[in-house]
């Protein structure tokens, strides 16, 4: 499939890559890199808190997290489906914002004209 667009790019075929011939990232790069890290552990951390603590609050509150809000659904449920799936695009919003965020401040920071730079608006 890659070799349709051989015309538009110099063609290299797929084989395994040893990571010891690498080179190294730029520093930019690097550092982006170790700040997405730290932003991606510590909003996995805190959904990781959420959804472990669901059972924790079932086990010594079972009288409100088994009670009904509508139909047959209780909190429990509630917490669980609903509002975990929202905490879980929440969190994506909140790490592509800070990622966009990061990569404009580099690139004010470089201000290079060059066409590799990619172009966040």
């Amino acid at each position: 499939m890659a070799s349709e667009f051989k015309d538009d790019y110099e063609y290299v075929p797929a084989e395994k890559v040893d990571i010891k011939d690498l080179p190294p990232l730029d520093p930019e790069t690097s550092k982006i890199m170790k700040q997405e890290f730290g932003t991606g552990s510590k909003l996995t951390i805190f959904y990781y808190i959420f959804i472990l603590s669901i059972p924790i609050l079932n086990w010594y509150a079972p009288e409100f997290f088994f009670s009904r809000i509508w139909g047959g659904m209780t909190y429990s449920w509630f917490f669980t489906s609903i509002v975990a799936m929202v905490l879980a695009f929440g969190i994506a919003y909140i790490h592509t914002y800070l990622y966009e965020k990061r990569l404009k401040k580099y690139e004010g920071e470089n201000n290079t004209d060059s066409q590799e730079r990619r172009n966040v608006n």
